[in-house]
């Protein structure tokens, strides 16, 4: 199934709206909330369908049939594994036309027993995410009576793997640490470039991977923020903002961390790109009602009154929405997973005391990465790298399986 320009546009929309609020290093999928807020966007009302149809980027409406499209489309891409589970608790009926726009295998019923309950959600987000991602972010109990979750697993092989090796930076925030780096060189100066935006200039590297999913790494001007140079990625990616391919740099200090140079050669040598990066590795959670303004969620988390009648006439409200996501970027080739859950919870009930808040608490310096679908320009995660994974001594690890990746 063809994912639709005005879909990737919307979901890409909302990964650089994420970006804009994160901090730190993270990682993140745009792409695993997405289709969840457009089915949820489908039965809601009021205030709730509003919000959430401007979080989603397109009328409540069409929401839903995005969502499929998007789903459809996504277990089309080689590489990536996709899945959407729907659980209630035995005594909620869902609406007929709402559970009728489910992809197939997605329903599960409660048992009401949350530790059980727990166990097998568990073991769902394990298999969905390859072992990747040990649990589902969700805390059931006995008001939980709606669960929707997503998972993606994504894992692609780099056509060119790097040669492990140390990097000592010079300068900056990594500046004496021995971190464990990657290095590569090739013949194709289109693999970099760099994009003028009205926050600074953006470095940005293609690196390719086998099964069409590749990993853009941005390297922007040190002062700027993680949302403005991965918000500059999703603008190359829509083409409203231009990189200038490495063939046409001018000599000198060409971007961040690039620099173009002639040099002389025993041999006659084509024009040649080198490449060093660092390796890394993941994760975090994260909870989408501490943002909940740009998740559409502000109305539908309010337990005084229901939100949600198109999806049951049961009053229901958004108990919770986490996400947990994991990205590994190596020699080999780059893997990451990410598990999203919303829980649904009985709205204008008096018995408010199980409701409960928690509150969880060259590229040689911090940087953004976008892992996207080649051909559709999808981005199915992104995350921002402060702690790269030191150098452990020989650079490579024997015991490493590299079937793994």
């Amino acid at each position: 199934m063809r994912i639709t320009n005005a879909t990737i546009r919307a979901v890409n929309g909302l990964t650089a709206r994420w970006a804009g609020a994160v901090s730190g290093g993270t990682v993140f999928s745009a792409a695993g909330v997405w289709p969840l807020l457009a089915f949820l966007a489908d039965g809601a009302g009021g205030a709730a369908r509003t919000e959430l149809a401007e979080a989603v980027g397109l009328p409540a409406g069409e929401a839903a049939a995005a969502g499929r499209e998007l789903l459809g489309g996504l277990r089309e891409i080689r590489g990536l594994d996709s899945a959407l589970g729907v659980w209630t608790e035995r005594t909620l009926e869902l609406r007929e036309e709402w559970e009728a726009g489910l992809p197939a295998q997605a329903r599960g019923v409660l048992t009401g027993r949350p530790e059980d309950d727990t166990a097998a959600l568990d073991a769902w987000a394990r298999k969905r995410t390859d072992g990747r991602i040990s649990r589902l972010p969700v805390d059931l109990d006995k008001n939980t009576g709606l669960v929707v979750a997503s998972a993606l697993a994504l894992r692609t092989e780099w056509f060119r793997p790097f040669t492990d090796g140390i990097l000592q930076p010079c300068a900056g925030p990594w500046q004496h640490r021995e971190l464990h780096g990657l290095h590569r060189g090739t013949v194709l100066l289109d693999r970099v470039g760099v994009a003028d935006t009205p926050h600074g200039a953006v470095t940005e590297l293609k690196v390719l991977g086998t099964t069409g999913i590749d990993v853009h790494l941005l390297l922007g001007e040190e002062l700027m923020s993680a949302g403005q140079v991965l918000g500059a990625g999703v603008d190359v990616l829509a083409r409203r903002v231009r990189a200038v391919p490495g063939h046409e740099l001018p000599y000198g200090e060409a971007g961040p961390g690039l620099r173009v140079s002639r040099e002389r050669s025993t041999v006659p040598a084509p024009p040649s790109l080198h490449v060093r990066a660092v390796a890394f590795d993941l994760a975090a959670d994260h909870d989408l009602l501490r943002l909940h303004e740009l998740f559409g969620l502000s109305s539908a988390r309010d337990a005084r009154r229901p939100h949600f009648p198109g999806i049951s006439d049961r009053p229901l409200c958004v108990g919770s929405a986490r996400q947990s996501a994991t990205a590994a970027f190596g020699a080999l080739g780059f893997r990451a997973a990410a598990v999203t859950a919303f829980t649904g919870i009985a709205a204008g009930a008096p018995d408010l005391r199980y409701l409960t808040t928690t509150i969880e608490a060259v590229f040689d310096r911090p940087f953004g990465f976008l892992a996207l679908h080649r051909t559709s320009r999808l981005v199915l995660a992104a995350g921002w790298i402060t702690d790269p994974k030191p150098f452990d001594g020989d650079g490579y690890d024997e015991d490493e399986d590299p079937d793994a990746w």
